[in-house]
């Protein structure tokens, strides 16, 4: 037998930089190229991916975000993973689509069907699929609507299902966001421009005809995963197979599934069995010494579940309860501290270990670049963490 492949953490640390384009000299002009080398930004608050591009750009703004979203559309936004938004490189629909959306889709119909259901609504399957077809009809027809405005032109959008009776928390709401999110995990509308700045989450809805009128040819689910794992091992590998499970939301049997076509190697990870592409086994050179801003819930944080190779005893700082990273600074490839902006505008730092001067130098020069990002903007994350609380205190 031969003797199982090493790679310690410090080649890993290398391989994120690298990888992750945040080294200096591994960033990019071009926000789709960031986005590709993520696989997916992390979306779920909208400022995430502004953040995420501006830290791995080379004379990016937030417009050039804005018009790679929503002039040339080469990035979408999406529920995919794990319930998850993120916005993705348009020519990864296809590959989204079959491998995760299709089923998220398929799940939530049921579940919303079951509210429905108890609320007495019959045949709730052919309801359901009606008040689609009109609300896919509706934005057919305007070409780009909010919810509220779909709400007046589909009266059954305005039915209201307490999901919770009997409870002192129950609030019955509108189906209105539950055919959205159906349409939408279905590929059949699209989240477009919001009603607001970058920072917005208030998204106008356009019909994926107008949207992507180019359309995209489907792939068979079990080649789409076997993609997705690809692109994530190279991303992210190597990696123990419990980080793929977790990122893909995922069975461990489908997981197993998508990889089985792959050519892998088993590697120890400092202890951890993990798995590389077999033809990504050659050392990635080490970068030139970087440092980093990245926002709450950044794509690479949230790229793993086991993080201590990266993130050490920084958790109970930088986490909330749900396992939602606050905004962090790195240094060479490990999480030194964390950042926030503070009303006025000023972006505020913590270390949380000691770091030479020269790093000191690396990480001012990136509070200077955000500063710049942000401009006169403000932004909360979504999700806030002990140390981000603290430092806008």
């Amino acid at each position: 037998m031969r003797p199982m492949v090493s790679i310690d953490s410090a080649q890993r640390r290398v391989r994120l930089a690298i990888r992750h384009r945040l080294a200096p000299s591994a960033r990019s002009t071009d926000p789709v190229d960031i986005a590709r080398s993520m696989v997916v930004l992390h979306a779920t608050d909208p400022a995430t991916v502004f953040l995420s591009v501006g830290a791995r750009g080379i004379d990016l703004t937030p417009a050039d975000v804005e018009k790679a979203l929503y002039a040339d559309r080469t990035l979408l936004r999406l529920l995919a993973m794990r319930r998850t938004m993120f916005v993705a490189p348009t020519e990864l629909l296809p590959v989204l689509q079959a491998s995760t959306c299709d089923a998220l889709a398929h799940k939530q119909r049921r579940a919303y069907g079951r509210y429905l259901e108890q609320a007495g609504i019959d045949d709730v399957d052919t309801w359901l699929r009606e008040v689609e077809a009109e609300t896919h009809a509706a934005l057919l027809a305007r070409g780009a609507a909010t919810g509220a405005q779909l709400g007046k032109d589909v009266p059954r959008l305005q039915t209201k299902i307490d999901t919770a009776p009997g409870k002192s928390y129950s609030k019955p709401t509108s189906i209105t966001t539950w055919v959205l999110v159906i349409l939408g995990a279905e590929g059949r509308i699209v989240r477009g421009r919001p009603n607001g700045g970058w920072t917005s989450s208030q998204y106008t809805w356009s019909p994926v005809e107008t949207w992507l009128p180019q359309g995209f040819t489907p792939m068979p689910a079990d080649a789409a995963r076997t993609e997705l794992v690809r692109r994530w091992l190279y991303a992210f590998g190597p990696a123990p197979v419990s980080d793929l499970k977790w990122w893909t939301g995922w069975t461990l049997s489908e997981v197993r599934k998508a990889l089985s076509p792959l050519d892998t190697t088993e590697v120890d990870l400092d202890g951890t069995p993990g798995i590389i592409l077999s033809d990504d086994l050659a050392p990635v050179p080490t970068p030139e010494p970087w440092a980093a801003l990245l926002p709450a819930l950044d794509p690479t944080p949230m790229g793993w579940q086991s993080r201590d190779w990266f993130l050490g005893p920084h958790a109970p700082a930088l986490f909330d309860t749900n396992g939602n990273i606050g905004p962090s600074i790195w240094a060479d490839g490990r999480i030194v501290g964390g950042w926030a902006q503070r009303s006025d505008g000023e972006i505020v730092t913590r270390l949380l270990e000691d770091v030479s001067p020269e790093t000191r130098k690396l990480i001012d020069t990136e509070i200077d670049r955000t500063t710049t990002w942000f401009g006169t903007t403000r932004a909360i994350p979504r999700f806030r963490t002990p140390l981000q609380r603290e430092l806008t205190a």
